[in-house]
């Protein structure tokens, strides 16, 4: 496991962790919090803010009131309950996983201000790759969180109205989108105001993992990946090395998220309006 840090400024540094257990990974970060709030409470330190960008080993993590019955079937990849919120999902790689370990008390963020900023900053990072591509241009594309159930997903303009559908428009952010699926999922704990756990973005993983799973607890949800929208690279080999020169790599598409976030965090990009329920 590859461990890298980066400082940003002074109240906010990234941290890289690439092949990743999560059970080391795990306590690592519930470790840091719980020495971030010794600090606090004892001495009246207030620590830097850290993001931890993890490309994690194949696993599938069951939240803490997480049920049993989501699990569909057991492969050979591991199973660990933890103590996030949230039901199963799965991490691998080719997806994105950015570990929030935040002093909410110190920014002023209420819990509802960190999930509505970690949604905003997924759909201002994956709107914007989407408006790069042609195709999603043609396809009216968008990402978009929902207020009944957390995560961002991907909408599409509803077909004519003469062209009658069956679709659940009551929970779309708009009367003439129709939901395609889910791309991001949000599972976070709280402790003595400090956040940690986070998000996961898919962008260029193996979808098939999640067949064996109701993901997040909603049987028969779609889950969708970046790449089947936009060209991205794959990841270099020695049997292909050359890259669609226009394509969006993991790590740029990690880098808009790192930007996006640390402009939440530093009070400038403000949070949008919620979507009524």
């Amino acid at each position: 496991m590859e461990n890298t840090t980066q400082p940003l400024n002074e109240t906010f540094i990234t941290k890289y962790l690439s092949a990743a257990d999560y059970n080391p990974t795990h306590d690592a970060m519930l470790q840091r919090t719980l020495d971030r709030i010794t600090l606090k409470k004892e001495q009246g330190l207030r620590t830097p803010d850290e993001l931890w960008i993890v490309d994690h080993n194949d696993v599938y993590t069951l939240g803490q009131a997480g049920k049993e019955e989501h699990i569909l079937q057991h492969t050979n990849t591991p199973i660990i309950k933890t103590d996030r919120g949230g039901q199963v999902t799965w991490h691998g790689h080719g997806q994105l996983v950015v570990y929030w370990l935040f002093d909410l008390h110190s920014l002023g963020w209420s819990v509802r201000n960190l999930v509505s900023h970690a949604e905003q900053a997924i759909e201002d990072v994956i709107n914007e790759c989407l408006q790069e591509s042609d195709a999603s241009k043609s396809e009216n594309i968008s990402a978009h969180a929902r207020r009944d159930a957390p995560g961002v997903y991907l909408y599409a303009d509803m077909p004519e109205p003469d062209s009658h559908t069956d679709t659940q428009t009551n929970d779309t952010p708009d009367d003439d989108k129709i939901m395609l699926g889910k791309m991001a999922s949000l599972g976070f704990k709280i402790k003595h105001g400090f956040s940690y756990h986070g998000i996961a973005v898919n962008l260029n993983c193996d979808l098939s993992a999640f067949n064996a799973i109701n993901p997040c607890g909603y049987a028969g949800m779609q889950m969708l990946r970046l790449s089947d929208f936009v060209a991205m690279q794959k990841a270099p080999s020695a049997q292909d090395t050359q890259q669609i020169s226009n394509a969006l790599s993991y790590e740029q598409v990690t880098q808009k998220l790192i930007d996006n976030i640390a402009k939440r965090h530093a009070g400038m990009i403000e949070l949008r309006a919620l979507a009524p329920k």
